[in-house]
């Protein structure tokens, strides 16, 4: 299909034009949507509808399964609830049950179908496929964005009686806001008696309870004049006090931020008998600045924040550091050295430091404690608090331990238990993880912990333990059945030398008695960005659609990931961002090289951040000479444009800005300029923008291995743009000469997760595992 007549204005000037495709970028416009049409019928065409698949059926069947482990945290004293979706609850139902009925096991009933039914009594707080359908583009469906408690204290008579329930249409980051009451379990009538608050316009809204009348609100105001409420980003510039039983039109203006700045936030809380509350200035996606003050649970019920006269500090801790608190205690984590008290003290990068709030406004530093400490292997993953600990979670070679510190309220004082370093009743195999989380969604409550377990190969088991012993002594609660038949598969893990001589390790998910003759068919994931790591977890799609069919998976710990901290992470930032490709291409050809695949048989896949990945391993001239096929998921390929598209400009700290000097590094990691520009010799724009002359190929034998891209209309985080735009230059520029197999499908809803409900997930992923079973050789459904 052609571009509309109206491409631009150059276009329509008879001038010249670097980017053909640039029509694409109209989301929702009808050529644009017959285009996607287009390309989306044959997509189904060549793979085949999989929803006629037994790869379908059987993942669908999983999602729906009523044997999964449902995620539940008790608010008050008496009930746990959880968010469920199903074949009989497609949107979701929210839904509560008590902690006797939750514990019981699953029982095979005497039933028609003889499914096992579980024995927990669960009632229906919330059924959101109740609901009138959003009327917001092409979506049909609500997707279930989490709620938001009114919490009022520990010392507070009142139980949680409120909630903020947030839904998006669609699946997209943009939702609505709409305040149910837990006691009646209806929704607050913002007209009624008790005015309850609701915002009806979908936006990237940041909300929560300052009191129980009081509401803190970053939203799309709509402001005349040439100001925005929203940053370049999209997300909220401007924080607003919101008062019970007034429009939202008339909210006071608490907080603002730059243009350019990421987004603002505002949030007050009840920390143990203390009450902080903090404004947050998001800079870059690594930098912010916080101001604080300390407030009483009484003034904070009194004051509104528009009229509360105890002012706001600066907090004194590095832009680049993130800041929480346990009681009257900071919790400083760092993500460069930071030397205080005149140069006779320095915390490492990735350290978690903690010393008495207020001292830390005063920036004496003589009490800190790094309560975390990284090593070359040795970095920390994330914390969970209850009542009196704090649990963290370390990576070492990216297994799992668990440490528990214990803190001391009439010392203000941390200890570290005897216990802690066992992973909770010992060490964790290869391939496994183990979490603990607050079974209350109110964490001060008492020192009680979910434990979960799991694996590659190994389903969930839920255990309720307590931080008290180091969750030495568990209660069994749950255990997921196997999902798909794991017998004769192992986990390995192994390393790869990059390029530079790094190490990056990578797990692989086997039969223990293969061939090593290069004839396996290999899938190689990554992700490599933001900070984010890779971790064993049990993903039955994987199983039933990939390794039962005879495939190997391959999860490949690359750096820009999280798995040895923020060293780890910086190592491919910006301009080093070639070293997450190198590390790809290094654990690919050991994949090669020791026999277990060939270039034939080895597809690589990733989404957001891994499809920019992938779509650097299809054009890079050493990744696309290692890969026989290839699936780019909800990607960024244009690294132009893509800081003016949806939230990109929020990522500048991780890639860099494209309107300044560093686009000379960017260029070199634009999946959309190598393919057009290098690989096909299109004429680019010169500095003075000036359209170049046609160029000779950097690379003239190059072929695109077998790819298909994936993505969603309603995606409105990582714009289809740029996957449209990809896929129209190989279809129409590259051809079927240099790119003999390139599919796309795009999905009418399911924001940047590619799908809203089970059946749309089910219809994603059996399309991916068709696709590579039909690529790398293996039967088609």
């Amino acid at each position: 299909m052609s571009p509309p007549s109206t491409t631009t204005a150059a276009a329509a000037a008879g001038g010249a034009v670097e980017d053909p495709h640039l029509w694409l970028e109209e989301v929702l416009g009808s050529k644009q949507l017959e285009w996607v049409n287009k390309v989306n019928t044959q997509c189904l065409k060549t793979i085949g509808d999989p929803t006629t698949t037994q790869t379908y059926t059987r993942i669908k069947s999983i999602l729906d399964s009523q044997d999964k482990i449902p995620h539940a945290y008790r608010i008050n004293d008496d009930y746990y609830y959880n968010f469920w979706q199903d074949e009989h609850h497609v949107q979701g139902i929210w839904r509560k049950t008590t902690l006797e009925s939750f514990k019981g096991t699953t029982t095979t009933a005497d039933t028609t179908d003889g499914k096992k039914q579980p024995t927990t009594e669960w009632t229906t707080v919330l059924d959101i496929d109740k609901l009138d359908p959003p009327t917001t583009g092409t979506a049909k469906t609500w997707v279930w964005h989490g709620s938001i408690l009114l919490d009022e204290g520990s010392n507070s008579n009142n139980k949680c009686d409120r909630a903020l329930i947030k839904l998006s249409p669609g699946g997209s980051d943009a939702d609505i806001c709409r305040e149910f009451c837990l006691t009646t379990e209806t929704f607050v009538d913002p007209n009624g008696p008790e005015q309850g608050f609701e915002i009806t316009t979908p936006a990237k809204t940041r909300i929560s309870y300052r009191s129980r009348n009081e509401c803190l609100v970053g939203t799309d105001f709509h402001l005349d004049g040439s100001s925005s409420s929203l940053t370049d980003s999209g997300y909220p510039r401007i924080v607003k006090s919101w008062k019970r039983g007034t429009p939202l039109s008339e909210a006071v203006t608490v907080f603002e931020v730059q243009q350019s700045d990421i987004a603002a936030n505002m949030y007050s809380y009840h920390d143990r008998g203390y009450v902080h509350e903090f404004q947050l200035r998001s800079i870059t996606f690594y930098t912010s600045q916080y101001f604080y003050r300390a407030l009483t649970a009484e003034g904070i019920t009194s004051v509104t924040a528009d009229e509360e006269t105890v002012p706001f500090r600066e907090v004194p801790i590095p832009e680049d550091a993130e800041l929480g608190t346990f009681a009257n205690t900071a919790l400083v984590t760092l993500r460069s050295d930071l030397t205080v008290d005149d140069g006779k003290k320095t915390f490492k990068a990735g350290s978690l430091v903690v010393l008495p709030m207020p001292e830390l406004m005063e920036g004496n530093w003589t009490n800190a404690v790094a309560m975390f400490e990284p090593t070359p292997s040795r970095s920390l993953l994330s914390s969970t608090e209850t009542k009196d600990y704090i649990i963290l979670k370390i990576l070492e070679d990216v297994c799992t331990k668990l440490e528990f510190w214990k803190y001391c309220a009439e010392t203000q004082s941390w200890s570290k238990q005897v216990g802690s370093d066992d992973g909770g009743g010992g060490s964790i195999p290869v391939g496994q993880d183990v979490s603990v989380s607050s079974h209350c969604r109110n964490s001060e409550t008492d020192n009680t912990l979910w434990l979960w377990r799991d694996g590659y190969l190994v389903p969930d088991t839920l255990e309720i333990a307590t931080a008290e012993d180091c969750c030495e002594s568990t209660e069994f609660i749950k255990a997921k059945p196997a999902m798909f038949n794991a017998d004769g598969l192992i986990v390995e893990q192994h390393f790869a030398t990059s390029l530079d001589g790094t190490r990056i390790p990578y797990f692989v998910m086997r039969k223990k008695n293969l061939e090593m003759d290069g004839s396996n068919a290999v899938l190689l994931d990554a992700y490599g960005g933001f900070e984010i790591s890779l971790l064993p977890g049990y993903s039955a799609g994987v199983g039933a659609g990939w390794l039962e069919r005879g495939g190997i998976k391959v999860i490949a710990n690359i750096r820009g990931g999280g798995e040895y901290g923020p060293t780890w992470h910086q190592a491919a930032l910006k301009a080093k961002r070639y070293k997450c490709f190198e590390d790809i291409e290094a654990v690919a050809q050991a994949l090669i090289e020791s026999g277990l695949t060939s270039r034939e048989k080895l597809a690589c896949i990733g989404g957001s951040n891994g499809g920019l990945l992938v779509g650097n391993l299809i054009t890079r001239p050493i990744a696309s000479s290692l890969f026989g096929a290839a699936v780019c998921q909800v990607p960024l390929l244009d690294m132009k444009r893509y800081n003016k598209l949806l939230a990109g400009a929020s990522w500048m700290g991780e890639y860099g800005n494209p309107d300044t000097d560093d686009w000379k590094f960017l260029r070199n990691h634009s999946p959309y300029h190598l393919l057009r520009h290098d690989i096909l010799g299109k004429p680019e724009m010169d500095e003075n923008g000036e359209l170049r002359d046609l160029t000779e190929s950097t690379n003239p034998d190059w072929k695109c291995p077998k790819t298909l891209f994936t993505t969603s209309t309603r995606d409105d985080r990582v714009h289809p743009g740029h996957a449209r735009k990809m896929v129209a230059s190989l279809l129409e520029e590259a051809g079927e000469e240099k790119a003999p197999t390139v599919l796309y499908w795009e999905n009418t809803e399911g924001g940047h997760g590619g799908a809203a409900d089970n059946a749309q997930r089910a219809h994603m992923w059996a399309l991916t595992y068709n696709f590579l079973a039909q690529a790398l050789g293996l039967e088609s459904s």
